[in-house]
């Protein structure tokens, strides 16, 4: 099991340098941040500890100028990234605040799967447009959840029709099998839907990840409730690093396994005779119009297409 990296400074140390480097001033990127130039000049020595060197340059009788030091530039430009997918994630984690809802709040009900893969890029797009705030509901049911008014919002992913409710497309997920490159199927010309329905796979709990959507399209082509899983597990990067290291075959969304396929790492498996793709519908109240951060947030979501 892979340990927490030990010579990585803190999110706000980082951030603290980021903006030493933007302003040239330590006492105004300490007070753009909260903190005291005090509090700052500790996170600062923290990160020069962590990092074996100083990240800014001394000055006259050795206190710590606003210029930075090449060790310091080097580590500004590649926490970029680091600090973008942080600021990304607050937004994402203050869905997951119940707080009260004001002028400007929309609660979207949507259960995981949707959550995993379609809401932190809209979140960021809201903040990043518009703004507004979402307070995510966990619901197995969102149609349900938007017919008593208890989300204004919901976004499903099983087929079918939905009564009294709007619905538009946001969004497709094809799936697919994978393998480790020495597992047995990885140099096969694929499987059918028995076969896969008779496989102890490696999957998310029930009511998460790909797992209902294949189930849902196994059961559609006749082939039966699947075997009991081999093994399941909380989130995706836990479940792709089991099958990376050959515990067995698992079904993931293409976008999730992309990198590793590209690496090698993971190969794809054809299912003979099975469409994998699972659609998400954005749902609304039949007979009303969204209006404020709920029309702002389905038009982020429909491309453009709500009005």
């Amino acid at each position: 099991m892979a340990t927490a990296p030990a010579r990585v400074p803190d999110l706000t140390a980082l951030a603290l340098l980021r903006d030493i480097a933007c302003t040239g001033s330590m006492s105004a990127a300490a007070e753009g941040l909260g903190l005291t130039v005090q509090a700052a000049s500790a996170r600062i020595r923290a990160a020069e500890q962590q990092v074996g060197g100083p990240v800014l340059e001394r000055a006259r009788r050795g206190r710590r100028s606003s210029r930075l030091t090449t060790r310091g530039v080097l580590l500004v430009e590649w926490a970029g990234p680091l600090l973008a997918a942080a600021s990304d994630l607050d937004v994402a984690v203050a869905a997951l605040r119940d707080e009260p809802a004001g002028e400007d709040t929309v609660v979207l009900a949507a259960n995981p799967v949707v959550a995993e893969c379609l809401l932190q890029a809209w979140l960021v797009e809201l903040r990043d447009g518009p703004g507004g705030r979402v307070v995510l509901r966990d619901s197995p049911d969102p149609a349900a959840a938007v017919r008593s008014g208890d989300a204004a919002v919901g976004v499903v992913s099983a087929p079918g029709p939905l009564e009294d409710l709007h619905a538009a497309t946001v969004g497709s997920d094809p799936l697919v099998l994978v393998v480790a490159p020495g597992h047995p199927w990885a140099g096969s010309d694929g499987v059918d839907a028995a076969q896969l329905a008779g496989t102890p796979l490696l999957t998310r709990p029930p009511g998460a990840g790909a797992r209902p959507a294949l189930e849902a399209v196994l059961d559609a082509a006749g082939a039966g409730e699947p075997v009991p899983p081999r093994r399941e597990y909380a989130a995706d990067a836990a479940l792709r690093a089991a099958v990376r290291a050959g515990e067995g075959p698992a079904v993931l969304g293409r976008a999730v396994v992309g990198a590793d396929v590209a690496a090698g790492s993971l190969v794809v498996v054809d299912v003979r005779g099975l469409d994998l793709t699972r659609e998400f519908r954005a749902v609304w109240r039949e007979g009303t119009s969204p209006r404020g951060t709920a029309r702002d947030l389905l038009r982020i979501a429909t491309g453009g297409r709500i009005r």
